[in-house]
This record gives C-alpha cells, sequence and structure tokens, in this order.
C-alpha cells in the first residue's frame, strides 16, 4: 500500500508507538488524526511535529460517548479515511484475578477491546465505500498469545482483539479494505505509568531486551506498505510464540519462574 497522502487516525498518538507512529507518519507524507487522552501531551506532540498535516483530538477510548463524538469532529476536518491505527492500550496492576475489582476489569476491556471495536464500526462506511485501498491496524500484544500471570485481563482483552481482527479480515477479505494484527512484545514505552501501574518492566518478563518504539512503529509502517496481515513485533514476541506453539505447559511454567508471580 503506498500511504503518501493518506488520512490517518492513530490512537493512543500522545506517547510511546503511538506518537512515533505519528512523527514516522508525517514524514511519508500522511495526513495524521492523532488522538489520546492526555491533552497535555497531545499539545507537546504538536508543538514538536508542528505540521499543517496533523490534528490532535482528545479522545477516551474507553468511552463510547467520547469515540463518538471524535467521529463527529473528524468529519469536520477531513473528507475521508485511509487507515486506521488502534494503538491505545493500558495493563493491569500485576495482581491476580480474585485481587482485580471490578472498575479496574471493566476500564482495561472497555480501552483495549471495546473502544477498538467502535472505533472500526463508526467508520466502516467511509472504509468500504468504492475507494482506493484502506487498512485497519489493531495492535494487540504477545499478551494476546501467551498467558501472563498477573495480566489475565490484559490479555484476555488482547486475546479478543486479536480474534476480533482476525474476524474481520475473513469479513473484509474481498473488499477494498486490508487488515493487520500486530503483536508485539515488550517495548520501552510509558504505558506502565499511562496505566498507573508501578512494575518494573525492564525486561518484559522474560529475560529479553524490550523494543524501542521508534523501530515498533517503523515495523508498522512497513507492514502496511507491504500489506501483512500478521506482525510479530521484538524477539519476545516471536520466541514465545514458537516456545508456546512446541509445549504451552511448559512455556507457561518457563514464564511463571521469570516473572516470579506465583510465589
Amino acid at each position: 500500500m503506498k500511504i503518501n497522502k493518506k488520512n490517518v487516525i492513530v490512537t493512543g498518538a500522545a506517547s510511546g508507538v503511538g506518537k512515533e507512529l505519528a512523527k514516522q507518519l508525517i514524514k511519508k507524507g500522511c495526513n495524521v488524526a492523532a488522538i489520546d487522552i492526555n491533552k497535555d501531551n497531545l499539545d507537546e506532540l504538536r508543538n514538536e511535529i508542528n505540521s499543517k498535516r496533523l490534528n490532535t483530538y482528545v479522545v477516551d477510548m474507553g468511552s463510547d460517548e467520547s469515540i463518538r463524538s471524535f467521529r463527529e469532529e473528524y468529519k469536520k476536518d477531513y473528507s475521508d479515511v485511509d487507515i486506521i491505527i488502534n494503538n491505545a492500550g493500558i495493563i493491569q496492576p500485576f495482581v491476580k484475578v480474585e485481587n482485580l475489582d471490578d472498575k479496574t476489569i471493566d476500564k482495561v476491556m472497555k480501552v483495549n477491546f471495546f473502544g477498538p471495536v467502535n472505533l472500526i464500526r463508526y467508520f466502516m462506511e467511509d472504509l468500504t465505500h468504492d475507494r482506493s485501498e484502506q487498512y485497519i491496524v489493531n495492535v494487540s500484544s504477545m499478551g494476546g498469545f501467551f498467558p501472563f500471570p498477573g495480566q489475565t485481563i490484559y490479555g484476555a482483552s488482547k486475546a479478543a482483539l486479536k480474534i476480533f481482527t482476525e474476524g474481520l479480515y475473513a469479513e473484509l477479505e474481498k473488499t477494498n479494505v486490508r487488515v493487520m494484527i500486530v503483536l508485539p512484545g515488550a517495548m520501552n514505552t510509558n504505558i506502565t505509568k499511562n496505566s498507573n501501574v508501578e512494575v518494573d518492566m525492564s525486561n518484559g518478563g522474560s529475560g529479553m531486551k524490550m523494543l524501542e518504539a521508534d523501530v515498533a512503529a517503523a515495523q508498522i509502517i512497513n507492514g502496511i506498505e507491504k500489506n501483512k496481515f500478521k506482525l510479530f513485533l521484538g524477539s519476545d514476541s516471536k520466541f514465545l510464540r514458537l516456545l508456546y506453539k512446541i509445549n504451552s505447559k511448559s512455556a507457561i511454567k518457563f514464564i511463571n519462574k521469570k516473572m516470579n508471580i506465583n510465589k
């Protein structure tokens, strides 16, 4: 897919991978609608990029009303949308399921799953009318295919997003809309801070080096340009994919020992 001059919506665009996506897409000639819940960080992004091809919107991906309002604002600024990148996400506190409160469970599921689902639903008509190639990109996680102790609800939300994306691919296979699911490993971003979670994520629990945000963003954009369907990012994601496929029980024991959660 040629992305030059495409209109792109990027969620979670004020920090981490989302910020790098916005910056790199602007450099490639795209028009970017950057959305995030953090207004101050969005203002910093606007000052840093300083381009007429960037618009920012304060949106809570955990709120259906906020997403609906964003669509109305977006339609005032753009005639159509070519690419949606659902990058926004939060993790849960590193605790077992029985120690999670209802509010936390609800928030994780809304931001990580229902938010992307609703954003896509509200723009589906714009994507599927008879035009050139369009793209939907959903950023899941290695937690969406591999169970991590202390992140069960987070993993469930990302697994739901993975299956939803694969279902979209099946439904849209004969249309002009391409679909990609991204499954990154541990990345050097502010996801713990943005999720109000205090935890040492220096190695993502795997002992492997974390992926830098700019590298992850470049690989996602490259995946769009090459019409990828599934993209595993980081050595840990690729390693755990293989390990889980070979022997899932041994793989779980391996991670439990690494993360030291179940003592």
